[in-house]
This record gives structure tokens, sequence and C-alpha cells, in this order.
């Protein structure tokens, strides 16, 4: 029999309760595949999350009418009014679907006469078709695969008892709703990794991300990802808001997603964070069927899949406005839908493959001459390798602003280049992290560049840094052969001179050189001699 999951010694830690909630989690894995597995968690996390969201506003609700004098029996009589939910961007959730309902009966219903009790697993399924019947926004996202021959009943109760069991005490409840969002996140990253290179294909790392948020500051209007995986870059646009004391409202979310369990998870996760994406009705491919034809937005960030050599191509499509991609590689095919989706005043940032910023196979050097001739390329950063654990293939930001003219400084006609390969911290032997002064140094780099309001003010002027940062007119670019490889144009960082002639430094290392090359000497002679005694 394999044991219980604890549930009396809670966490006292954000940090804990993750770590307690995965191992939880990771005790359901059985014969579930990793993506069933997923869905089964995520979707759990999920319906908490609706369900808190719902007790918290109907707490609300009964104060506000006590406070206008109304009695309990009226307060019953009107605390069901659907639109005092909805109004508030809380999802109704029946009462079947409600955690405590589910709670009480983690174990499985009792059968009333003539009818089979019904399994912890029926029991979500029935929840999650409750939730999706009476929020139309959520309809076909939710899982129903909870009661699957694979999936163990009684460890899900058990897991279920420990969400119900891990309650924020002091916190409140919009708190706990806070967090419940970033174990939804963690958990997103925690799968991305056991799932190795599949998992890139619905994560992008968070340090990335911050990178492309921190550099573009998406602060207002329309906001697009045209392969938005589960929703990260709008989570991270969320939580820049926030810092800078914005609501979520002051944007508008726009994506599309090809695969249909990532386009569910993205969904979830944006509900769970407060964003009303209009991620279309379902899945799809951008390149076949584009489902925000007539959109201009204002930022655009994507981390597109690299190198894709099946995608839907045509070459009379209106997007390829700077020439035609190859067939066998989307990259310039991304690049190109994006800037097609930039508004007047817009900026983009994309994560692509280090090969995209000098390939010349397929047309594609010719496309890069066109868009920086067309002055739409305002950044380019070489970022440090091992960021992605789900690929080994170096990867690099392109930024992308249609009028460089905008910021304090007009950069019309000139390309920041960052060389950021030296930056960051090894995680473990097989991943590299951003630290936040890492992401801080690119993001302010750029933005005094710009000469950008949040850069005003600080009193620093922009200077090309040997070895990181340089601007480059684009008559440079065009000498260049139009690469936009940073290490091209930065440089090699200056080296400190420590004061002592080069003729004296070179004596003086010979000669602790040849100190070194007597000392092995004599080591490996008093060797010798002990191993000749052994033999002896």
């Amino acid at each position: 029999m394999p044991p219980k999951v604890k549930v009396d010694a809670l966490p006292s830690t954000m940090k804990e309760l993750k770590d307690t909630l995965w191992k939880a989690a990771d005790k359901l894995r059985g014969s579930m595949d990793a993506s069933q597995y997923k869905d089964v968690i995520l979707g759990l996390v999920f319906l908490k999350y609706v369900s808190d969201a719902f007790d918290e506003r109907r707490e609300q609700i009964r104060v506000e009418l006590g406070a206008d004098g109304f009695g309990e029996d009226q307060i019953a009589q009107m605390i069901d009014d659907v639109d005092e939910y909805t109004g508030r961007g809380v999802f109704w959730v029946p009462t079947q679907a409600r955690w405590t309902y589910l709670a009480q009966n983690a174990k499985g219903t009792q059968a009333a006469a003539g009818e089979a009790a019904k399994t912890i697993g029926e029991l979500i399924d029935d929840a999650m078709d409750a939730v999706m019947g009476a929020n139309p926004s959520l309809a076909a996202t939710l899982p129903r695969i909870f009661n699957r021959d694979n999936i163990d009943q009684r460890r899900l109760g058990e897991l279920l008892d420990l969400f119900n069991s891990a309650r924020f005490t002091g916190q409140g409840a919009t708190k706990a709703r806070d967090l419940l969002g970033e174990v939804y996140e963690y958990f997103l990253e925690k799968f991305a990794k056991a799932e190795g290179k599949r998992g890139g294909e619905f994560y992008t790392p968070a340090d990335v991300v911050r990178v492309l948020v921190e550099v573009l500051e998406p602060d207002h209007g329309r906001v697009y990802d045209p392969c938005c995986g589960s929703g990260g870059m709008f989570v991270q646009t969320e939580k820049f808001l926030e810092s800078h004391n914005k609501e979520g409202s002051s944007i508008s979310v726009y994506g599309q997603e090809l695969n249909e369990r990532t386009w569910r998870m993205a969904k979830m996760n944006l509900a769970i964070h407060g964003l009303n994406g209009n991620l279309a009705s379902r899945w799809g491919d951008t390149f076949a069927r584009d489902q925000h034809p007539d959109l201009q937005a204002d930022f655009i960030m994507a981390n597109p899949p690299f190198n894709i050599k099946d995608w839907a191509r045509s070459e009379s499509d209106p997007r390829w406005k700077y020439g035609v991609p190859p067939v066998g590689n989307a990259n310039y095919a991304w690049i190109q839908h994006i800037i097609s989706k930039l508004a007047p005043g817009g900026s983009a940032g994309v994560v692509m493959a280090n090969g995209s910023m000098s390939s010349n196979s397929g047309g594609e050097g010719d496309i890069r001459a066109q868009l920086v001739e067309a002055d739409l390329v305002s950044c380019m950063v070489a970022l440090p390798t091992q960021l992605f654990r789900s690929t080994g293939i170096p990867v690099c930001l392109w930024f992308f602003a249609k009028d460089k003219s905008s910021g304090a400084v007009d950069r019309s006609g000139e390309v920041l280049f960052i060389d950021a390969r030296n930056l960051g911290y090894l995680v473990d032997r097989a991943e590299r992290a951003l630290a936040d002064e890492d992401i801080a140094k690119i993001a302010e780099t750029y933005h005094v560049w710009r000469g950008s309001a949040s850069a005003q003010g600080s009193g620093i002027e922009y200077d090309d840094v040997a070895g990181f940062c340089k601007s480059v007119p684009l008559a440079g670019i065009k000498a260049a052969d139009y690469a936009l490889t940073p290490g091209r144009y930065v440089g090699a960082a200056d080296v400190e001179d420590d004061g002592e002639p080069i003729e004296e430094k070179i004596a003086r290392l010979s000669a602790e050189l040849f100190e070194q090359f007597a000392e092995s000497e004599r080591l490996a002679a008093v060797v010798r001699e002990q191993l000749g005694r052994v033999n002896v």
C-alpha cells in the first residue's frame, strides 16, 4: 500500500507550500503520461482558484447587503444573483462545483437508494462540466479526465484533501488566490522541466520573459502573442503592471495557440491571474488561419517554435512584405507576421534561434537586409546559453519598433546591440538563469539608449561599453552584410590595467612558471623513488 499524503503538518512559507503540493501531486503520476498528469493537476489548481474567488465575492456581497440593512432571509434570496459575481470578473460556481462540496466528498459520495455511488473523479468531472456550463467563456477549456481507469481515486482524494487543508491563514482570500496563481506558474515550470524538449512548447523560462517585458514596458493598449503557449507573456505583463501600481484592465490581451491542450492551459492561467484574454474560440495555426486578422497591437511578445520546417506557407501571403520566407524554416515568417501586427508606434520583442541573426539560406539574408533598411530593428540581444532546459540551441532576442524617434532620444537609423552572453548564473549543470540585476542591466541599457520615460531623470547618459553594448548606424550594419550578431559589433571588454609594465609582467610570470616546472620535476623524482622502494 502506498503511503498516505500527510496533511497535518502544513507548510508555513510559499516555497514550502509549492514543494509540498508538487510532491503530493507527484504521487498521482502512476501510469499516466506526462501531458495527462499535467492536465489533472492544473485542472485541480484552477478549480480551487475559481471556488476561492467565488467564496470571496459571496462573503463581500453578504457584508454589503448586511450594511444596507437587509435581513438574513433577504440576503439568502439575493446572494445568488449571478450578475453580482460575473459583473465583478468572478466566475459563477454552481453548488456541486464548489470546493467545500468536493472536500466533503473527497472519498466519494454515499450511494442513494437504487443509485451507484460516485467516485471523487466523477464528482470533479461533474464540477468541471458545471463550471463550463455556467460560464460560456470557459466552454471546452477545462479537463474532464478525473475518472479514468488510470487515475488512482484514493490518491486523488488525498490530493484534494491537501489542497483543501493548505489555507493561507491571515492572508485574506484575495492574497490566497494570488498565491494559487503562483502555484499554477510553479507547476507549469516543473512540468516543462519534467517533459524536457516538449516542455518548451508551452513554457518560456520566466527570466527570459521578464527581459522582454522589462525592455518593452507594456503598460497600456493591446498586447499580442501569436504563439502564446500557456500565457506566460501575459502573466508577466500583469505582474509588471502590478509593480507599477497599474491594473490589468490597462491592457487588452490577444493570443493564438496551435496546440489544444496548451490553449486550455493558457485560458486557465489567464483566468487565475484575472486577465480577460482574447485567445479566440479555439486553438489554431497562426499561419494557416490568423484568428486576429485586423489586430494592430501596441506590444507584441513571442517565443515562436525555432526553425520549424513544416508550416503553412503561401507565397502570396500579404504578410511577406520584406520577402517570402523559405519553405524549410519559419523563423522569418514569424518575424514578418509579428511586424504586420504592429500598430503605428508599436514595439515587439521576439525570442529567436541565434542562426536567425546571420543566416543567408533561402533568402533569409535578403529579408533581414530589408528589415534593417526599413529601420524596424531597434535592438538585438545575445543571451547566455542553457537558459532553455528544453533545447540546447543558443537564443537571442529581436526587438522591433515602428517609430524609433518616439523617445527623448531619436534613434532613427541606429540599432542597439547588447551582448549578454556572460550574464547569468548556473542553477545546475544543465540550466542557467538570469539574476534580477542581469535583467535590469539589459533593460536599463535599452531605456537609456532610447530615452524612455522610465530612464528620464536618472541622470544616466548612454555610452557604448566595450564587450557589452554598442549603438551602430545602419551603414555599419550594411558594411557587415546585415549580420545582426551583437558580438560582431560590441568588441571585447577592456582589460583593466594593473599598472605593471608589460616587460616586467612577462619576466615575473616566466620566473614563476619555471619555478613550477622545477617543483613538478622534484615531485616526480620523489614519486619514482617511492615506487622503486615498493617494487623492491
